[in-house]
């Protein structure tokens, strides 16, 4: 019903924000990671917004992008984690690094969120592999414009970060520090530049 919202931030809380509009104040609850992004009060922002429907209340969940509200209406399609779950996933892991942990069947990593399981972590990478779509874990673009040449990079990022994983490193670690490198002439290279980025994490 409510695609996005523009407004004043005109209250900053721990799960939430309350934004102004036309003079009306909307609680939107939104994840911990997104709260930290905004500016302030008084700062002005657009929220992508998923409305819930319950008996009781009416409920409005915000984040700063579309594509954050898009993984967000993935989640809550999994059984055992609902709109509260869903939230406090993306609260301590990014969209992209819970694309990773995804992609590489990391439970362990979506695991630590609150409130998730080791079961409800297996289901919910079973129930959306299929729905994240792999190259977006290594969407780098081509030198010469030419999908052949994306498709040459993105596996050279494929095999370095199963060389780190290979390693001992955990699985959402090596596709995060492989995804920051910027040199991906050879999977040497990339190796090189990830381990030395890991080291800083």
């Amino acid at each position: 019903m409510i695609g996005y919202l523009k407004g004043e931030v005109a209250g900053i809380y721990e799960d939430r924000i309350v934004l102004e509009v036309g003079g009306i104040g909307y609680n939107i609850y939104m994840p911990a990671s997104s709260l930290e992004l905004i500016d302030g009060i008084g700062s002005e922002v657009k929220i992508y917004t998923y409305l819930l429907v319950r008996e009781d209340a009416l409920l409005l969940y915000g984040f700063l992008t579309k594509d954050d509200l898009d993984f967000y209406k993935k989640l809550i399609t999994v059984n055992g984690i609902g709109p509260k779950g869903a939230l406090a996933l993306l609260s301590v892991m990014t969209v992209d690094e819970l694309r990773f942990a995804i992609l590489s069947g990391d439970s362990k990593q979506i695991g630590k969120a609150p409130g998730i399981g080791p079961k409800t972590a297996q289901r919910l990478i079973i129930d959306l592999k299929d729905k994240v779509e792999p190259a977006l874990a290594f969407d780098v673009p081509a030198r010469d414009d030419e999908p052949s040449g994306k498709r040459m990079m993105n596996k050279v990022l494929e095999e370095a970060a199963e060389a780190l994983v290979a390693l001992g490193y955990s699985q959402t670690e090596s596709y995060k520090a492989v995804r920051s490198v910027e040199n991906c002439d050879d999977v040497e290279s990339v190796l090189k530049e990830a381990l030395t980025k890991m080291s800083r994490f």
